[in-house]
């Protein structure tokens, strides 16, 4: 038992369409009884053109989710073609914004830098950033796994006050375990998360780290949710591929509040 409320997040990434996406949460809001979600926060984060159709029937039908995006602009208006700005987000009931995926510093060049910036543009609109840091798997068999971690945290939180740090959320994804089906094993996942902690007790002390959620992400499924979410210092999922279904999310959302029941 920890003072860290559990937050189980859903990336759709480019999957569900607005139609789709009504039907998947719709779902997902029938089979969630009140004990799912007693000791558990949870979010889904839909493409972009699904958000307004997602935030209509959460709100209508009362199901008890969180509003999420896959990324956002770090700034809030301008020139920039096909970009998202975090203040559409905030006007859209958005509650968290997921910064620095991996595929986002891979794919489309988000630099630490980039992600630092995005990171407090999400922070500027009220919003939660769920912050993602993560190595390669040729960076974790060359033993550069801390290096690289702290590398990450350090560009993107100094510089930030203890009260901010403590209502942030981190998430631990092991680029290779993400899509892969390979995922980190329970003690691998606690391993880093204490690590990623001690870092944020290096910018804002230990009240902060003691506070701030670290999540963990890279092929989560309801049979593996129970092991790593029994560790004392994983604060939550952040879930891919078994998001896009409503069972097996209900499935790792029951799992993990299990772990935080009395």
């Amino acid at each position: 038992m920890t003072i860290r409320r559990p937050l189980v997040s859903g990336n759709w990434k480019m999957h569900h369409d607005h139609i789709e996406a009504l039907h998947t949460v719709r779902d997902l809001g029938l089979r969630l009884k009140a004990e799912d979600v007693a000791r558990v926060d949870v979010s889904v984060h839909p493409p972009f053109t699904d958000l307004r159709t997602v935030q209509t029937l959460v709100e209508q039908e009362h199901i008890p989710v969180a509003i999420g995006a896959q990324h956002c602009s770090d700034e809030d208006a301008g020139p920039r073609t096909g970009e998202v700005s975090p203040r559409f987000l905030a006007r859209l009931g958005t509650a968290y914004v997921i910064v620095g995926h991996s595929e986002r510093r891979t794919l489309f060049g988000m630099d630490d830098a980039k992600v630092a910036a995005t990171l407090r543009a999400v922070l500027r609109h009220e919003m939660t950033p769920i912050v993602c840091i993560g190595e390669t798997e040729e960076q974790r068999s060359r033993g550069l796994t801390e290096a690289v971690l702290e590398e990450q945290v350090m560009a993107a939180l100094s510089g930030l006050p203890p009260e901010v740090l403590g209502a942030l959320v981190i998430a631990y994804e092991p680029i290779w375990a993400i899509g892969t089906g390979q995922a980190a094993t329970a003690v691998d996942a606690e391993d880093a998360c204490v690590f990623i902690r001690s870092l944020v007790t290096k910018v804002g002390g230990d009240g902060a780290a003691e506070r701030t959620r670290i999540q963990y992400g890279g092929s989560v499924t309801g049979e593996n949710a129970t092991d790593l979410m029994a560790e004392p210092n994983v604060d939550g999922l952040l879930v891919g591929g078994a998001s896009l279904e409503a069972p097996a999310f209900t499935d790792i959302i029951r799992a993990t509040g299990a772990c935080y029941r009395s």
